[in-house]
């Protein structure tokens, strides 16, 4: 099983994404983060939303999601926010040593 993951999360303010980008980055928590616009629909205080929000997708290892992921919630403005994990299980070589060099 590799050591590294992918995080996600979304939020509808280009200057809250910038934030969470910079820190993440400038704490080298994070070795990549890439942002895009996405159209969401979802269920939220018993009525369907349907907002633009930006997704951010980070990669870093394992050992520093419970970090990242403090740092998310520190700097986010949503009640609830999504910050999820992915096993990354593969990748290239070099990209992978890049990915482990990058972070602290």
């Amino acid at each position: 099983m590799g050591k590294y993951c992918i995080i996600t999360t979304a939020c509808n303010k280009t200057e809250i994404a910038n934030k969470i980008i910079d820190s993440l980055l400038e704490k080298r928590l994070v070795s990549c983060c890439q942002s895009w616009d996405i159209f969401s629909s979802y269920w939220w205080e018993g009525k369907i939303e349907k907002k633009t929000e930006i997704f951010i997708q980070m990669k870093t290892k394992k050992e520093l999601f419970n970090e990242v992921k403090e740092e998310i919630l520190r700097l986010h403005d949503y009640d609830i926010c999504e910050i999820a994990s992915y096993d990354l299980d593969d990748g290239s070589d070099g990209f992978l040593n890049w990915l482990g060099y990058e972070t602290k």
